[in-house]
């Protein structure tokens, strides 16, 4: 189920659904608000006929959810490897596509290991792929006149199962 031509943009933050009814608006832009990742939102990407489809539906959602909660102590190990299974194989089906880009809406507001997961864990699979951007629909719009070329993410499959050794900054360490 993957869309042909188009280029996928999942654009995070809290002010995700107005940013992407402002895009909505654009030539060549499908903005669509989709929530949570499933098959249907995977169908309604894929059915895409524009340039780009702006989107607010994380296939990694879960998996990032699980990521920080394992390393602020919330939660367990086996919590993190229960959402990679879950989410590779729902990659697998066909229930979920990765963006080309994640555009992560006012990063300096995130706590630490979320801006870990983001700007670390997730952007050391594919550095040009996260993008930090403020909340405003005009910013978004120039960005997706000048997005950075580069090498798209690797199958999930060959990087997801070892996501718990990708520690955020500063953990792990003596006296940390």
């Amino acid at each position: 189920m993957a869309v042909q031509n188009a280029t996928i943009v999942a654009v995070i933050g809290e002010q995700s659904a107005e940013v992407i009814e402002k895009l909505s608006v654009l030539r060549g832009v499908d903005a669509l608000q989709l929530g949570e990742p499933d098959a249907d939102g995977t169908r309604r990407i894929s059915a895409s006929r524009g340039p780009y489809v702006v989107h607010d539906s994380d296939p990694l959602g879960h998996v990032a959810h699980a990521w920080v909660e394992f390393f602020d102590d919330r939660s367990t190990g086996g919590t993190l490897d229960l959402e990679v299974t879950t989410a590779l194989a729902a990659f697998k089906a066909g229930e979920r596509v990765m963006p080309d880009y994640y555009v992560i809406l006012e990063p300096e507001s995130l706590e630490p290991t979320w801006r870990h997961w983001w700007f670390g864990a997730l952007a050391e699979r594919a550095p040009r792929r996260v993008l930090p951007q403020p909340a405003a629909a005009g910013s978004i719009r120039r960005l997706l006149r000048q997005l950075p070329t580069g090498p798209g993410w690797s199958d999930p499959e060959s990087w997801l199962p070892g996501l718990q050794f990708t520690i955020p900054d500063g953990r792990g360490m003596l006296g940390a």
